[in-house]
């Protein structure tokens, strides 16, 4: 008399792909952009239309060149009432941050978070070959965390 299974035939193991895991993977890629002599009204604008909180400073090339913030916008809207100028009658030129740090597409989102947790920076664009192809945001790693959420961690 043998041992009886009652689990019936088990199912072959599938095996189970590992979710992508690189800034690639969840960067933006269709990206609003500005150029260094348009004005921080047109800037202002966008922001709000978009809602976002900054956007890429390219020249003819697609070359990064800077970043404009809403905080950069503010410091132009401080500086109209003090100067008794118009609000946003500056270029972007005089207001962009030009000390980008920049990342690259094949960093893990897990080095990325690392970043943004020891940096005040709210998004990096991300640079191939001295081109602009992307910007990754601190929003753009969290949706990428709960897709995980499931997944091994482990690289």
């Amino acid at each position: 008399m043998g041992i009886k299974s009652f689990q019936g035939r088990r199912a072959a193991p599938v095996k189970i792909e590992s979710a992508p895991i690189m800034v690639e993977d969840y960067m933006t890629s269709s990206l609003i952009t500005f150029k260094r002599d348009q004005y921080v009204a047109e800037v202002m604008e966008a922001l709000l239309k978009n809602k976002i909180s900054g956007a890429p400073v390219v020249n003819d090339r697609y070359e990064l060149v800077g970043i404009i913030s809403d905080a950069d916008c503010m410091k132009q809207i401080s500086e109209s009432r003090y100067f008794n100028m118009p609000i946003g009658d500056m270029k972007i030129e005089n207001y962009m941050s030009t000390d980008v740090a920049v990342i690259h597409k094949n960093l893990s989102i897990f080095d990325c978070a690392q970043l943004f947790y020891n940096n005040s920076y709210r998004r990096f664009p991300v640079v191939e070959n001295g081109k602009l192809i992307g910007m990754i945001s601190r929003k753009d790693i969290l949706c990428a965390a709960l897709k995980l959420r499931a997944q091994n961690w482990h690289c």
